[in-house]
């Protein structure tokens, strides 16, 4: 008998590693608390509702996907050290941090470990470093702030511009690109204005940007600080044009300004009001799970999930070297991978390229003006 219980006990502990490896295990860390718990939020929702479909149609290569959720507090060290923990559970993948000056402090952690991580923060410099681990799930700065500086000179005609932005990596980064893309121009910033993240009154930043008599003003900040600048904006009686990228219009912000955001402007590479009848489904499905509209960043997360299980399944085995190397020129197509909702490529930085959308906000509404090709098109 006691012979018999050994070897049921021996055959058990060499089934543990093949039962570990029945799941594919993915980290969530993100803002849950903090200035980002919206942008977090919103993150984690939207891998969460991929990982469901995803294990109901039979998961990836035959394995389910097993993901855990932390919450950074839109703390940089805190997103390091959930991080280091993750790697120490020896995960698959990462996803998030979302805001940009976390993931380039946690994304040492699983560039060390060779662990791929999605990310949807948009400063410029996360993947100027030459990691080859790193991957967004949004336009970089780069891309984004060329498209949206065409606007402000060829459309709207701004001669002058006042810039209102966040000092953060987020806030700077795109700031610099702005200032970078409208450099040989014929719209000038005549204001330059930075602010802090969570900051509450805005009445000075937003003098100083209209003392400057601009033809327009830029904000660039959170969602909770762009809704107060727009409140502040129209309490100064503001009227010219108030332009941004993909926040500004963003739904969290629309419902914070309320009638402050009619007018505003934004790129948004990533919008459920898209004119495309997968965005519209998936809007839908997410609003049923979750009883609110998202914005780009719960794209973000649903579409980062689809793009890694197109990555495994091309390499065809569960190797996260293979992985992060076909993620480097990866082309996706919606006909072949539809939960990746728009046809997508990452260059070899690991940024990614589609179409994009211009937007306005109309009756309490973020409304699709125009659809803008990838910068690879132009």
């Amino acid at each position: 008998m006691k012979k018999a219980l050994i070897a049921l006990a021996v055959a058990a502990l060499g089934s543990m590693p093949a039962l570990a490896q029945q799941t594919i295990k993915i980290a969530n860390i993100v803002e849950l608390s903090g200035p980002g718990t919206t942008s977090g939020t919103n993150f984690k929702n939207g891998v969460e509702l991929a990982v469901r479909e995803i294990n109901a149609a039979g998961g990836i290569l035959g394995r389910r996907i097993e993901t855990s959720t932390v919450d950074t507090q839109s703390n940089p060290g805190v997103a390091k050290g959930l991080t280091q923990k993750a790697v120490d559970q020896d995960v698959f993948a990462v996803f998030g941090p979302v805001f940009s000056g976390s993931i380039m402090v946690s994304m040492a952690e699983t560039r060390r470990a060779e662990i791929p991580n999605f990310t949807g923060g948009e400063a410029a410099a996360i993947t100027t470093q030459g990691n080859p681990y790193i991957f967004r799930t949004s336009f970089t700065q780069a891309t984004a702030m060329p498209k949206i500086a065409r606007y402000i000179t060829d459309q709207a005609k701004a001669k002058t511009l006042s810039l209102i932005y966040v000092n953060n990596d987020f806030g700077k980064g795109g700031r610099d690109m702005l200032m970078k893309a409208l450099e040989k121009s014929q719209t000038k910033i005549v204001a330059d204005v930075s602010t802090e993240s969570a900051q509450v009154d805005f009445s000075a930043a937003v003098l100083r940007a209209r003392q400057a008599n601009p033809d327009a003003i830029f904000v660039y900040t959170n969602e909770e600080e762009s809704a107060r600048v727009l409140r502040e904006l129209r309490k100064q009686g503001w009227t010219k044009p108030v332009i941004g990228e993909t926040v500004l219009t963003s739904q969290k912000v629309i419902e914070l300004a309320g009638e402050a955001a009619n007018g505003a402007v934004a790129h948004v590479g990533l919008t459920v009001d898209a004119p495309i009848p997968a965005m519209r489904a998936f809007r839908a499905k997410f609003e049923r799970e979750y009883k609110y509209i998202t914005d780009h960043n719960g794209i973000k997360g649903y579409t980062g999930m689809y793009v890694l299980k197109a990555a495994i399944e091309k390499v065809g085995k569960l190797d996260r070297k293979a992985v992060a190397k076909a993620m480097h020129g990866l082309k996706l197509r919606v006909a072949d991978h539809p939960g990746i909702l728009m046809d997508v490529e990452f260059d070899k930085n690991g940024d990614l390229d589609r179409d994009s959308f211009l937007t306005e906000v109309r009756n309490g509404k973020q409304e699709v003006t125009a659809t803008l090709p990838p910068l690879s098109r132009k």
